[in-house]
């Protein structure tokens, strides 16, 4: 990646060279949040409106792997956090030319305590007793990465972010690989996966103390960064005993974000044509997906505990998602059939929270659901009226969302 330091050793870009407004980035941003708001329902809906092949294979892409593996829905979470990377090296080199480092540095602690405290906010906040707290979540990981991969961004050169991008992937591998932890299930060495669905999500039901000692297991429940979470995370734990955004696991989460800064370094440089920009994305995307799929043979790809190989695939389709909107918009002009996106885009933590809050699928319930769904599915065709109520709650989201767009309510943190 280019080095587009200014003289001063900061990532600012040179006067008169302010970054614009990417509105290829906020439909990418968009399209991300859009599955999240809802879009996703529409598949399960048309697979019981219209049960074959097809429609089955495309609502199971739109559900997590169990464990290993990879489905589409599984590249949401790593898309926004990639995301992330990219527009904190577009917003911070602003901060940087304008105000200087220590003013980008004093916004980067500010927006990450905002962003965690929301998270926590998010899982119910202080309503529950200290133990109940959900203290790792989505918007923890995504304050936790935005924090860490910004001050890498504002105090180091891009060759070292790289570096350091590196050195925490590898370094997260040898962790898992060589550290040694004890066999925690009931059992030592039996067949039952320690998680929620199973009852056991008491600390103190574990034989944590077990003289059988592990080392290199990527089982669900029976791996060190799920030992970590069991040992030391304090609060609400997602999967009973551990968190899929737990303390470990944050470490190649941070690698993400900072594949993403590095992407945003390269979109921001003067070096290259649009064209060659793109012709790097995509190379470079290749190299990510290859290298990914070829170290799942030794270290699986798994969300759940972000292994360092589900890093790389989840960025390189990132990366190729990312030319082929920079192409089209910003290439090619073509750009109204992306606004619907762009609304979500622009406001994505507000989104987020307010699918919370309001839950746009009570909303659609209220207007589609009970009688009037129940007289789709028996008098027009079985799973139409899940069909139509997951549209009316996609919608509802989709107007929210230009609503804000269309009033110029952009809330930043």
């Amino acid at each position: 990646m280019p080095n587009s330091q200014g003289p001063t050793g900061s990532h600012a870009p040179q006067a008169g060279t302010a970054p614009r407004r990417l509105l290829s980035l906020d439909a990418l941003r968009g399209l991300d949040m859009f599955w999240i708001i809802g879009a996703d329902t529409i598949l399960s809906g048309l697979r019981r409106f219209d049960d074959n092949p097809v429609t089955r294979f495309l609502a199971n892409q739109f559900d997590h792997k169990d464990w290993e593996g990879f489905a589409f829905y599984d590249l949401i979470f790593p898309l926004f956090v990639f995301i992330v990377g990219i527009s904190l090296v577009l917003s911070l080199s602003r901060t940087i030319s304008t105000e200087g480092r220590l003013a980008a540095l004093k916004r980067v602690a500010r927006r990450g305590l905002l962003l965690y405290l929301l998270g926590v906010f998010y899982y119910g906040g202080f309503s529950k007793d200290w133990g109940d707290i959900r203290w790792l979540g989505v918007l923890q990981r995504i304050a936790l990465c935005y924090f860490f991969a910004a001050l890498i961004f504002c105090l180091v050169k891009p060759r070292t972010l790289a570096a350091i991008c590196g050195g925490l992937l590898v370094g997260y591998w040898a962790l898992m690989a060589l550290v040694p932890f004890p066999d925690v299930r009931p059992t030592p060495g039996g067949d039952l996966v320690i998680c929620r669905e199973t009852g056991f999500t008491n600390v103190a039901q574990l034989n944590l103390e077990s003289s059988v000692m592990l080392r290199g297991s990527y089982l669900k429940g029976v791996n060190l960064a799920h030992y970590v979470d069991q040992k030391y995370l304090p609060g609400y734990k997602w999967d009973g005993t551990w968190d899929p955004e737990g303390l470990l696991s944050t470490i190649p989460a941070i690698g993400t974000c900072l594949l993403g800064v590095l992407a945003g370094l390269l979109i921001r440089s003067g070096q290259f044509t649009d064209q060659r920009k793109i012709q790097i994305l995509l190379a470079a995307g290749l190299v990510a997906v290859l290298s990914g799929w070829l170290w799942h043979w030794q270290f699986p790809v798994i969300k759940k505990i972000w292994t360092s190989s589900y890093v790389l695939v989840a960025a390189g389709y990132s990366a190729w998602l990312l030319a082929a909107f920079y192409w089209v918009i910003e290439v090619r002009g073509w750009q109204r059939w992306a606004m619907p996106f762009v609304w979500i885009g622009m406001n994505p933590i507000t989104v987020y929270l307010a699918n919370n809050l309001v839950n746009f699928d009570d909303v659609a319930d209220r207007l589609a659901g009970g009688s009037v769904r129940l007289f789709l599915n028996t008098a027009v065709v079985s799973g139409f009226g899940d069909l139509v109520l997951a549209l009316t709650s996609l919608g509802l989201a989709v107007l929210f969302c230009r609503y804000l767009y269309q009033r110029k309510i952009f809330i930043r943190l």
